[in-house]
């Protein structure tokens, strides 16, 4: 038998169930962070603060002919 306070944490006011929700989202590809990350590696406007890109060395590399 279920606890009615299962019952309650299990689905939303609107009879949502939030378990099923959760599962649906966790097999539903990149999150929101991850989509960030894979723009800022990938090139993308306002993604500084996700790049692992070293800004100085690419200036290195662009500008080694002009030394």
């Amino acid at each position: 038998m279920t606890d009615r306070n299962e019952i309650d944490t299990r689905f939303t006011v609107a009879g949502t169930d939030i378990e099923e929700v959760k599962r649906k989202n966790a097999e539903s590809g990149l999150s929101y962070k991850e989509v960030l990350e894979q723009l800022a590696k990938t090139g993308g406007y306002g993604t500084k603060a996700y790049s692992d890109t070293n800004v100085e060395q690419v200036k290195k590399q662009i500008h080694k002919h002009l030394h």
